[in-house]
């Protein structure tokens, strides 16, 4: 199964989103998030979330760009029960019974989509507000040699 992680290609997302994602962090399209929303809230820092801005589960934050990721069954039961919490402490849902499966749904919608891409795979998010409500479309640019890991730093600092 494959779901999709947050990417700091560069410092750019710390100046444009009001909560930046950090890099490595499970992610959604996030699209909920603007269901309500009408073009005086698209301002400033909230309209580039609405933009581009993928969801991270982990810390509610948004990121510019995501990577195609292998993820386990038991990390996604993680992300599902986060997420579901979410949902009741920001969001409204009046418990966690009734936010699970709607956390599910998301997830897997986002699962379904990353199953069509390899691994490494960067995935990009535009949304615009039409008459009909919020609608998303997404880019993807294939992987180069490199996998997502060559971007990250391992090892200890001693």
């Amino acid at each position: 199964m494959k779901l999709a992680r947050t990417l700091r290609l560069d410092i750019s997302d710390e100046n444009v989103f009001e909560v930046p994602a950090p890099s490595g962090e499970w992610a959604i399209s996030g699209g909920f998030e603007f269901s309500n929303w009408t073009e005086t809230e698209l301002k400033g820092k909230a309209r580039q979330a609405f933009t581009n801005g993928w969801y991270s589960i982990e810390s509610g934050g948004r990121a510019s760009f995501v990577g195609v990721c292998k993820i386990t069954d038991a990390e996604l039961e993680l992300m599902r029960k986060a997420l579901a919490q979410t949902f009741v402490e920001s969001y409204g849902a009046p418990d966690i019974d009734a936010a699970y499966p709607v956390a599910c749904e998301e997830i897997d919608q986002m699962c379904d989509m990353c199953e069509d891409f390899e691994e490494n795979t960067l995935l990009m998010v535009s949304r615009t507000l039409t008459e009909l409500g919020v609608e998303e479309t997404y880019r993807s640019r294939a992987p180069q040699d490199a996998s997502l890991e060559a971007f990250a730093v391992h090892g200890s600092v001693e």
